[in-house]
């Protein structure tokens, strides 16, 4: 029939990367086929007056939030390090209070619930380098005790007056 298209076999008419002519443009556009998208290519990529492949531009997901958290943690760190509260230091520094908190309550014996609850996880854990239990004997226990020798109290050196007098009013 006149206007109509019939299809009999399938057929590939144009590829990837290669320009096509105007009677597979008019065929796809009778079709009503627009398998067009205009975009940059990228050949080359130039930086700090160096020539790098198109590949250093492929990142994958993974490899960008891998930057990301790092500049994240940097970002904590100056800000904590200079005392100025931002979105990524807030959580250390409430963490830092909450640590101060329990420190109190462990010295005062002042109680609130998560500190008692802290307090008493950490009682019940194991002790720190406790040796697993096995069967046979532990090194640990086969190592004779030490005697504990108490500790002594720090001597005062006399200096021999090497910072002047001992005038305070030199200042």
């Amino acid at each position: 029939m006149r206007a109509q298209i019939d299809i009999i076999a399938e057929k590939q008419v144009i590829f990837k990367g290669e320009k096509i002519s105007s009677t597979q443009a008019a065929l796809l556009d009778k079709l009503k086929i627009y398998p067009f998208s205009y975009k940059m290519e990228v050949k080359k990529v130039l930086q700090d007056g160096s020539m790098f492949d198109p590949a250093v531009l492929d990142l994958s997901l993974d490899a960008i939030l891998g930057k990301f958290q790092a500049a994240v943690k940097t970002q904590a760190s100056l800000s904590l390090g200079l005392g100025y509260s931002t979105a990524a230091s807030a959580p250390h520094t409430l963490l830092g209070g909450f640590k101060n908190l329990i420190a109190v309550a462990a010295e005062t014996g002042y109680e609130f619930p998560q500190a008692t609850a802290f307090l008493d996880a950490a009682k019940n854990a194991p002790a720190a380098g406790a040796a697993p239990a096995s069967g046979g004997a532990t090194a640990a226990a086969a190592a004779p005790k030490e005697e504990e020798k108490p500790a002594e109290e720090p001597e005062e050196v006399d200096m021999g007056n090497l910072f002047g007098g001992d005038d305070d009013d030199d200042y």
